[in-house]
């Protein structure tokens, strides 16, 4: 028998059971209804024989009232009555059981009785007999006849509860024996399956499955020639005939990876020994990179040194000699300001966050910048926004960084233009919220060839730069979390944009102490 014809098996003995309690219970659920239909004929008579109680003391009620002389047509009102109450009786005999027939007989008797007395009290009335009237009423009706009418409804509600009660108890007592002796054969039926299916299933599956697990763990333990025994004929046994397949496959998958191991610890030695050279090969590529821009920014000024100092030697007393001493001290102050960016870029400076208006710090920046703005005839355009966000940043990073941005605003702009620093609050796509930094000049702009290289370390479109200056710009501000653009347009302009985050809550930087204030100074 195969694994798949085993299972469905042992379900199907594990079903049985289930289906007997579901016969059973739609059995019980049918008897359970038809106990409840007898219930509710038994209520409806009863609800039946309350309308015609109350007609028949309605009745009783309005013989009174033509007695106390309030409502003349009364009468007319109790033969309506007695038609009301002939209505709900001949009902209430068509629901009841052959054996309950004297009820309505009873009741019949004494509507009669009640007509006949009513008869005699409205002739008696009628001819101006009222006190003899009203004694007869008093007499046969209120103490005759209405008292023996409470006494049969009594009569008659009690046998209606008994009948009702007593045969839905009966009914129902039967259908709890009858379910009780079910389900006690059934859970013998079930308790004797479910062993023969335990049986089955431990003697056909679980044993097989057993071995079979202790083999994989002796083979996953290491011991991967271990025989695999076959002997199930069913889908456990081609399981286990794979399983030995798969040690074989594995014996070999183990050489070859001893083989390869081998093979890749020759590959590593020699990645190894090529990545150290393809270092030191860079290492050296930077050092000369980084001794060319030194010779080609120090050479240039030595010469024009050495040429002044000798002009300077011929003729020391002439007005030329003080030009050719500012040509010196001009191309002293140049080679100091090389080495000052070369030092910045090679070493930066330590990173001392603290709590910063952008605001402020660009004002504190222009000073500085006054008398060249005035040299060149460079107009200076601020739109900084009111109420910007604080940012936390290293306040002498960012101020050196706007020093290097402005500096190479005015020397693209020699011939005069205009310089717009701008600073308004905005949310990143995350909704973040920040600040943005603008410096625009109207130069000569940048050809969009080279724009994505000016801030590579020593590139520079000018004779006289370092190829620093943006470089060390753009690390300051990554530096202090921020992002640096730059967009131009040739003959236009150049914007730079400089996106820094605002602090998160005005708690985050509580405590810290203000930042000393530091002049701006050009490099």
């Amino acid at each position: 028998m195969t694994f798949q014809r085993k299972m469905l098996f042992g379900f199907s003995l594990m079903v049985v059971p289930a289906l007997l309690i579901g016969i059973e219970a739609i059995r019980t659920n049918v008897l359970e209804r038809d106990a409840l239909q007898m219930l509710g004929q038994n209520m409806s008579r009863t609800r039946t024989y309350a309308e015609l109680e109350t007609a028949m003391f309605n009745q009783s009620e309005i013989i009174w009232r033509y007695l106390s002389g309030l409502d003349p047509h009364a009468k007319d009102e109790f033969r309506a009555t007695g038609e009301v109450i002939k209505y709900w009786q001949q009902r209430w005999r068509s629901e009841l059981r052959p054996n309950e027939a004297g009820l309505a007989n009873s009741t019949e008797d004494i509507q009669r009785r009640i007509e006949i007395v009513s008869d005699s009290v409205f002739k008696l009335y009628d001819s101006g007999q009222h006190e003899a009237s009203y004694l007869l009423a008093q007499r046969d009706l209120r103490d005759g006849l209405l008292p023996a009418l409470t006494q049969l409804n009594r009569d008659i509600y009690r046998q209606a509860r008994e009948s009702s009660v007593r045969g839905a108890y009966t009914t129902l007592e039967e259908i709890v024996t009858r379910e009780r002796d079910v389900l006690i054969a059934i859970l013998i039926i079930a308790g004797v399956a479910g062993l023969l299916a335990s049986w089955l299933i431990s003697r056909g599956l679980a044993r097989p499955i057993s071995q079979l697990r202790v083999a994989m763990a002796r083979v996953g333990a290491g011991e991967v020639e271990l025989p695999i025994d076959v002997s199930s004929p069913d889908e456990i046994g081609d399981l286990a005939r794979s399983f030995a397949q798969m040690t074989e496959s594995l014996e070999q998958s183990r050489a070859r990876s001893t083989r390869l191991n081998l093979e890749l610890q020759n590959k590593i030695s020699q990645l190894e020994k090529t990545q150290a050279q393809l270092v030191q090969s860079e290492k050296l590529a930077s050092i000369g990179e980084m001794s060319a821009a030194v010779a080609h920014g120090i050479r240039n000024p030595l010469a024009s040194l050495r040429a002044a100092a000798q002009v300077a030697m011929r003729h020391p007393e002439s007005a030329a000699t003080r030009e050719h001493m500012s040509i010196i001290i001009e191309e002293v102050d140049r080679l100091d300001r090389r080495v000052s960016h070369l030092l910045s870029f090679s070493k930066p400076a330590p990173f001392h966050p603290l709590r910063e208006s952008v605001s402020r710090l660009v004002e504190d920046l222009l000073p500085p910048f006054a008398e060249l703005l005035r040299e060149r005839g460079v107009s200076l355009e601020l739109a900084l926004a009111h109420e910007l966000p604080e940012v936390r940043v290293d306040p002498m990073q960012l101020e050196q960084a706007l020093v290097e941005i402005v500096s190479n605003a005015l020397d693209a702009m020699p011939h005069g233009g205009t310089l717009r620093i701008a600073a308004r609050a905005e949310r990143s796509s995350s909704g973040d919220e920040g600040v943005v930094v603008e410096i625009a000049d109207t130069g000569v702009g940048i050809p969009e060839r080279v724009l994505a290289s000016v801030c590579e370390p020593f590139f520079t479109t000018r004779a006289e730069g370092t190829g620093l200056g943006l470089a060390i710009a753009k690390r300051y501000i990554e530096q202090n979390g921020g992002a640096l653009e730059i967009s131009s347009i040739a003959t236009v302009g150049t914007t730079v944009r400089i996106r820094l985050p605002a602090i998160d809550s005005p708690d985050a930087a509580a405590g810290e102490p203000e930042p000393a204030r530091a002049g701006a100074s050009r490099s």
